[in-house]
C-alpha cells in the first residue's frame, strides 16, 4: 500500500515507494552493458574519478572498507588492493544483477578470497554499529530515495573516526561547461545508449537521475546532518563529478 509520500524519478514524480522498483528495472536493463557504457559516456575518465576516490580512503592493510551499491565493483577492485589479503572489502548493491557483475569482475581479477558480497538497501544496511574503517557510494547516491536516511545508515555502519566517499555526478563550476555538458548529456548518452546498450530510456533517466541530485553545497549540509565532521569537497573535471570526504564524529 502506498504511503502518498512522493519523490521523484528522473523528472517525473512517483510514489516513493515505487522508486526502488524503477531503478532496479534500470539496471536490471542495462547491467551487462554497464562498463562499456561508462567508458563510452566519460571517455574512459570514469576511472581516474575513481582512482582519485580511492587514493582518500585513508585504508591500510588490514582494514574493513563497506562499498554500497557498488556495480561492477571497480572501487571494491581498487579497495581490495589497499587493504591486501588481511583486509576486509564487503561488497554490496541493492540490484542482483549489478552484484552478479561485480561477484564475476572480483572473482576474475583473483580477489574473491578476501572480499565479501551482500543484497543490501543503502538505506537499512544489515551491519552492526562501528564496523567499518571506510564506507563508499559511489555513482549510487543519486537513485537512493531517502538520500538523508542512507547518510545516517553509512555514519552509523563507520567506526568513530572513519571516514564516508561519496563520489557523484554534481555541478558544474563553470556556465559554459553546464551548457556544454548538458548539451552533450541530453543529446548524445541516449543516443549511445540505445545504439551500444539497446535502451535509450535507461539512459535518458540516468541524465535526468543527475539534474536533480543535490548540488555540491547541499550534498555537504546533508552530510553535516547526518552526523559526519570536516566535510570536504573535490570537484573533479571543473565540477562534473565531485567527491564529498567526511568523517564519523
Amino acid at each position: 500500500m502506498s504511503t502518498g509520500e512522493k519523490t521523484h524519478f528522473g523528472f517525473r514524480e512517483v510514489d516513493a515507494d515505487a522508486k526502488a522498483g524503477l531503478v532496479g528495472d534500470v539496471f536490471r536493463s542495462v547491467a551487462g552493458r554497464y562498463d562499456l557504457m561508462n567508458d563510452f559516456m566519460s571517455l574512459g575518465v570514469h576511472r581516474l574519478w575513481k582512482r582519485f576516490a580511492a587514493s582518500q580512503s585513508g585504508l591500510r592493510p588490514g582494514d574493513s572498507v563497506l562499498d554500497v551499491a557498488a556495480g561492477s565493483g571497480d572501487l571494491s577492485r581498487l579497495f581490495a588492493r589497499q587493504v591486501g589479503p588481511g583486509g576486509r572489502v564487503t561488497v554490496t548493491d541493492i540490484n542482483a544483477a549489478m552484484l552478479e557483475q561485480g561477484r564475476a569482475r572480483l572473482v576474475d581479477a583473483g580477489l574473491a578470497g578476501q572480499v565479501t558480497f551482500a543484497l543490501a538497501d543503502a538505506e537499512n544496511l544489515s551491519f552492526p554499529d562501528a564496523s567499518f574503517h571506510c564506507a563508499c557510494i559511489a555513482f549510487g547516491l543519486r537513485n537512493v530515495t531517502r538520500k538523508e536516511q542512507a547518510l545516517a545508515e553509512l555514519c552509523r555502519v563507520l567506526k568513530p573516526g572513519g571516514r564516508l566517499l561519496v563520489l557523484e555526478f554534481s555541478r558544474p563550476m563553470l556556465p559554459l561547461l553546464e551548457k556544454a555538458y548538458d548539451a552533450y548529456s541530453f543529446n548524445v548518452i541516449p543516443r549511445i545508449g540505445r545504439l551500444v546498450a539497446g535502451d535509450e530510456d535507461s539512459y535518458r533517466y540516468l541524465v535526468e537521475s543527475i539534474r536533480r541530485h543535490p548540488d555540491q553545497e547541499t550534498l555537504r549540509a546533508m552530510m553535516l546532518e547526518a552526523g559526519f565532521d570536516h566535510v570536504r569537497v573535490n570537484n573533479l573535471s571543473g565540477g562534473i563529478v565531485a567527491l564529498h570526504v567526511g568523517f564519523r564524529q
